[in-house]
């Protein structure tokens, strides 16, 4: 939905790393944008590189390709990999100076494997950096078909839309909506990932048990 909203034709471009989840190209590709690479920096964790958003992107303007916006996969899956504070906020500025809207795919934000990283949304980062609605367009991403609970064939998610205008906001609204009957199953999902057991619940010692077993195995892939 997000690419039709924000691609008019085969001249404009989303920015998108390389490797990546086929849902991003195979989208661009329906809807007839371009799409820009970019790789991660696998000697610094898997950073960001802003020297190459920038390579990347000027070489896209050089060839009359409108870049529209800028995604981010934090956490990345398997890896477990999380970008760190610094490079959020080089990211943030990026899209803000740049003027693109930041596509933030949180969808594996439980996904960290170490007590030593941590997952910050991209949206807490900008705030902390002092920027409001007026100053960056922002699209938060999560989905119950991914993380721990990886409940595949299960369509359930929300998405965040910051930073735009009334006139887009109604929009987004109308194209969200376009469906005629929602998912309940997915809905139901979304519920108990917003709002998982908590202590006194029946339920709350299995669910952390199954969680742990299941984080547990995932890490361990991750090591591989």
């Amino acid at each position: 939905m997000v690419m039709h909203l924000l691609i008019r034709d085969e001249k404009d471009g989303i920015l998108c790393p390389i490797p990546s989840h086929f849902l991003y190209t195979s989208s661009m590709a329906l809807c007839g944008a371009t799409l820009v690479p970019y790789y991660l920096d696998e000697s610094g964790g898997w950073a960001v590189s802003i020297s190459d958003l920038k390579k990347q992107l000027d070489g896209a303007r050089s060839e009359g390709i409108t870049v529209r916006g800028l995604v981010v996969v934090n956490p990345g899956n398997p890896t477990g990999q999380v970008l760190v504070k610094e490079n959020q906020c080089e990211i943030v500025e990026f899209c803000r100076i740049e003027n693109l809207v930041l596509l933030a795919d949180e969808v594996y934000q439980e996904n960290v494997y170490t007590d030593e990283k941590r997952f910050i949304s991209f949206k807490k980062i900008a705030r902390s950096m002092g920027f409001g609605e007026e100053d960056i367009s922002l699209i938060s991403f999560h989905s119950v078909s991914n993380g721990y609970y990886g409940e595949c064939g299960r369509r359930g998610g929300y998405m965040e839309v910051t930073g735009f205008n009334s006139e887009v906001r109604k929009q987004v609204y109308k194209v969200a909506s376009l469906s005629s009957c929602s998912n309940l199953a997915g809905q139901v999902l979304v519920s108990l990932v917003m709002n998982p057991p908590k202590v006194g619940d029946e339920s709350y010692t299995s669910y952390w048990e199954e969680r742990d077993r299941i984080m547990l195995s995932l890490s361990r892939c991750a090591e591989v």
